[in-house]
């Protein structure tokens, strides 16, 4: 793992201006070249760049920027922000681009011809449509509906396999559950 600030460059021309640090120092913790430091130093390099703050940035402490002034020999020392970045297996809304935003109807055709125990709602939810239009393309009294070619969506990238495995499980269920309340 490079360890790095985040962008050196911007950094280094904060600590150039901003401390009275070591080109030394600043070029190993920037993993930059001292020359380039010293190029800071002299305007020659990074004209235009604007100085990144590491202390705002939680990379430098304050302290850590003084312990090093005081001993040019000593390192400054990056500060470690450990972030545990948790899967909750949250769908997010996948961006769909324009192009394949016309194959949604073709899709929700798809699963209604293959697999028709799927709710409307299910489908809708699945390929990213009004439930009404799921429902009119059922009733096939949808706007469109003649010019509808039925397309697998799990090929078209609007969703995956497993998502699909999981509605039909669902719908199984469902139509499980509602058969025994009937008996009953």
């Amino acid at each position: 793992m490079n360890n790095a600030p985040l962008m050196p460059m911007a950094t280094a021309v904060w600590l150039v201006e901003n401390t009275s640090l070591t080109f030394k120092q600043i070029a190993d913790f920037c993993k930059l070249h001292e020359v380039e430091i010293q190029g800071i130093a002299d305007g020659e390099v990074g004209k235009g760049i604007v100085g990144y703050n590491p202390i705002i940035a939680g990379q430098l402490t304050k302290e850590e920027i003084k312990l090093s002034t005081e001993d040019s020999n000593r390192q400054l020392i990056l500060n470690k922000n450990e972030i545990k970045i948790e899967s909750d297996e949250k769908k997010t809304k996948k961006y769909i681009p324009l192009s394949k935003r016309q194959d949604k109807p073709d899709s929700a055709l798809w699963l209604i011809k293959q697999h028709s125990i799927l709710k409307d709602s299910q489908i809708a939810k699945l390929v990213g449509i009004t439930k009404d239009s799921t429902t009119s393309i059922r009733n096939k009294s949808y706007w469109n509906y003649n010019n509808l070619n039925a397309k697998d969506p799990v090929a078209m990238g609007l969703f995956t396999q497993k998502d699909l495995i999981d509605a039909i499980e669902k719908a199984e269920r469902r139509i499980k559950r509602e058969k025994k309340e009937k008996k009953t």
